[in-house]
């Protein structure tokens, strides 16, 4: 009786095949491990959707200040709101008066809904100063980018149309430490800030806001782990907020 072996090439689509459910496990797995990491943190919500007064008692001036964002503007990460990077910019510029903080922002908002949610309210408190930060949930969510680009734009058509306001956008910076975003997602989520921030840029020339860009001084150290990160290994931690704090205050006052 002769042996029949199979060919190398009867062989190769089932090698492929292999290989290929062995990719799409691992990439399971290391997604898994973002959301297993934040999971297991369980950080707790500072105040949000609340009004701060900031004085130095210097002058009788009040600057309206709103926050506009998701949970990044709302200090996720931070014990306290008064550590979180909006705070910290209003006492900053407090140093000139008084400051009213209105923070409108919700953790996990995508910019789609902050249109319903929250520029309704950002508008009606009648600011001076408004920061924009959002689109981390989109790219997380994974949102199209033509479908971001015409959120965006909505948000920032109301917001120069109903508000006298000066608008600071604030692209999207990268979060997500070495230890929690394995291995393509690091590389991939970053590519995708990119893509994000382009469009961001874009549009804050056509509305003729400022555009503050978080992301080029903050990258290199916020893919790594380290005390600028809470717990989770993505929202920052007050030490992490105070550096984007400062990096926003200065970009205000060039």
């Amino acid at each position: 009786m002769k042996i029949i072996f199979p060919k190398k090439r009867d062989l190769l689509p089932g090698i492929i095949i292999f290989l290929l459910i062995i990719v799409v496990i691992c990439l399971n797995r290391a997604y898994a491990h973002i959301y297993n990491t934040i999971g297991a943190a369980n950080l707790l919500s500072v105040n949000n959707q609340e009004s701060y007064i900031i004085n130095n008692g210097m002058d009788s001036s009040n600057i309206i200040y709103v926050a506009l964002g998701d949970s990044l503007s709302a200090g996720v990460g931070a014990e306290k709101m008064e550590d979180s990077f909006p705070y910290l910019l209003a006492e900053k510029m407090a140093r000139a008066g008084k400051i009213t903080l209105h923070a409108r922002a919700i953790p996990g908002e995508l910019t789609s809904n902050l249109l319903s949610d929250l520029v309704p309210l950002a508008i009606k408190d009648n600011p001076d100063i408004i920061t924009l930060l959002i689109g981390v949930n989109d790219l997380h969510d994974f949102i199209s980018a033509r479908s971001f680009r015409a959120d965006y734009d909505k948000v920032l058509e109301r917001l120069t149309q109903e508000t006298a306001a000066k608008i600071y956008v604030i692209n999207i910076p990268f979060i997500g430490a070495d230890k929690m975003m394995l291995p393509p997602y690091q590389v991939a989520f970053d590519l995708q800030t990119r893509e994000f921030n382009s469009i961001i840029k874009e549009l804050a020339a056509r509305y003729s806001v400022d555009y503050i860009d978080l992301y080029t001084p903050t990258v290199s150290l916020f893919k790594k782990s380290g005390d600028h990160y809470s717990a989770d290994l993505f929202h920052p931690s007050a030490a992490g907020y105070k550096i984007w704090a400062d990096i926003i205050y200065d970009s205000t006052n060039k």
